[in-house]
């Protein structure tokens, strides 16, 4: 579980197929002495196992189903990347609780400056749109966010200084592809509601 929080934004030092899975290196500020193999991280909002770790960076797999679930498919040397280590019992909740399941890929429609901070609309694959609401919780490339508006399947955000300088939503132009979790709640609520 994670909250949504980056800690830290990394960069993919190489990527390989294997015989199993594609291989991602990344290059953190992680002191990796306290990361064990088989630590879950949060790439861009995806979880991803920690398989091998070396000075400074660490190596993950991924499977067929998130690189078609995610933007993970697009990533190539070079590329930053939030991250986020998993929630311990005792941390601060400072975001809202996030599994580091992607449930689909969104499309930045605008990106505007306001005031400080900048405004950033995307446009949600149906029927994902059904789960998010105004002043709700959704996770976009790892970093949880306050859902401003809704207009059909185009949703807004906020962001603050902070959250643009410090993660990579800094980065981000109309037609960016995001990875997108829906908040948790919605998603028992809306199972919930099919099976009552």
């Amino acid at each position: 579980m994670f909250t949504g929080i980056v800690t830290d934004v990394g960069r993919v030092r190489s990527v390989r197929e294997t015989n199993r899975d594609r291989r991602y290196e990344i290059e953190t500020a992680f002191d990796l002495s306290t990361v064990d193999l088989g630590a879950s991280i949060s790439h861009a909002g995806v979880c991803l196992t920690v398989v091998e770790k070396g000075e400074g960076w660490f190596a993950v797999e991924v499977s067929g189903e998130t690189l078609a679930m995610s933007t993970l498919g697009d990533w190539s040397e070079g590329r930053r990347v939030n991250l986020e280590r998993a929630a311990r019992v005792g941390d601060e909740l400072g975001g809202h609780i996030v599994s580091g399941h992607v449930d689909g890929v969104g499309e930045v429609v605008s990106v505007e400056a306001e005031g400080g901070s900048h405004r950033v609309r995307i446009r949600v694959p149906r029927p994902l749109h059904r789960f998010i609401a105004p002043k709700g919780s959704i996770t976009v490339e790892g970093v949880s966010l306050t859902v401003n508006e809704v207009e059909d399947d185009v949703f807004g955000v906020n962001l603050i200084p902070h959250t643009w300088d410090v993660t990579t939503l800094g980065e981000l132009t109309p037609g960016s592809r995001v990875n997108l979790e829906i908040d948790m709640l919605a998603r028992y609520l809306a199972r919930w509601r099919e099976t009552a």
